[in-house]
C-alpha cells in the first residue's frame, strides 16, 4: 500500500486541483494539524508542538468494518534535550 494521499483541493469558484502527497498540514487557529497516512490504511491527524509544550495528541484513524471506523487519541510527551544536558561549567545556569 502506497504512503501517498490523494487530495482534491477547491478553491471558492468550484475550480478543482488534484495532487498527491505523502502529508499535508491545514492551519487552524494559529496552528499546523498534520495529516499522514501511517500503514495498514491508519490515517494519524497529529498538531504541531510549539515551545512549552509538555505533550501533543495525535488523532487515529482506523477502518473497521464496512462504514466503521476506530477514532483513537493518542497523547505523547514533548521530548526535551534537556534530559540529555550535562550541567558543567560552561552550561551558563
Amino acid at each position: 500500500m502506497s504512503d501517498s494521499l490523494q487530495l482534491v483541493l477547491e478553491d471558492v469558484d468550484g475550480t478543482q486541483l488534484e495532487i498527491s502527497c505523502t502529508r499535508f498540514a491545514v492551519i487552524w487557529q494559529g496552528r499546523e494539524v498534520w495529516i499522514q497516512q501511517v500503514g495498514n490504511g491508519q490515517l494519524m491527524i497529529g498538531v504541531d508542538v510549539e515551545d512549552g509544550d509538555t505533550e501533543y495528541a495525535n488523532l487515529v484513524l482506523r477502518p473497521l468494518a464496512t462504514n466503521l471506523v476506530s477514532l483513537q487519541l493518542e497523547m505523547e510527551p514533548v521530548e526535551s534535550d534537556d534530559e540529555e544536558h550535562v550541567h558543567g561549567p560552561d552550561c551558563n545556569h
